[in-house]
């Protein structure tokens, strides 16, 4: 897995936080800078933090059975359905 693999997992968890946390804000009241502003602060710690985290699991040979998103994941899911 190289480091566009990696670059693109921290975007998608960033853009789904951005939008949820965003989404939360502006429902408690707060105008849209605020919202934007705490949203992209958020998330990107929240992207952080997850994609470290599954960085580290993945160097260490610990797949996500669930997410099966990573290529070894997809090549053995591959190899076992034939």
């Amino acid at each position: 897995m190289g480091h566009v693999f990696w670059i693109r997992r921290f975007l998608t968890v960033f853009a789904g936080a951005f939008v949820v946390i965003a989404a939360a804000q502006l429902l408690k009241g707060r105008a849209m800078e605020d919202a934007a502003w705490h949203a992209s602060l958020w998330a990107a710690a929240a992207a952080a933090v997850f994609t470290a985290s599954r960085l580290y699991q993945s160097r260490r040979g610990q797949h996500c059975a669930i997410c099966k998103d990573t290529p070894e994941m997809l090549d053995h899911d591959h190899l076992t359905q034939r």
